[in-house]
């Protein structure tokens, strides 16, 4: 199998923390020297393994943020 290449070209902020340490994120990730894509995915505390996530482009975040604005979190108590 190939070797992914990767590279976090910029950290946004960590989504949550598991007990072992690693983090669910969202960063900017470029993959296999293509241009970097909003990612979230878990990784390792130094970044050199990760879990299953998901990449999107600014298109698909901004439909992403209309549908978490559309779900009223602001009013859950």
């Amino acid at each position: 199998m190939a070797e992914l290449k990767y590279e976090i070209t910029k950290e946004i902020g960590v989504i949550s923390e598991s007990a072992k340490g690693w983090s669910k994120e969202l960063n900017m990730v470029s993959w296999n020297d293509h241009e970097p894509k909003y990612d979230i995915r878990e990784w390792s505390p130094d970044h050199s393994r990760m879990g299953k996530g998901v990449t999107l482009t600014v298109d698909e975040l901004a439909t992403l943020k209309e549908l978490i604005d559309g779900l009223g979190l602001d009013e859950i108590d």
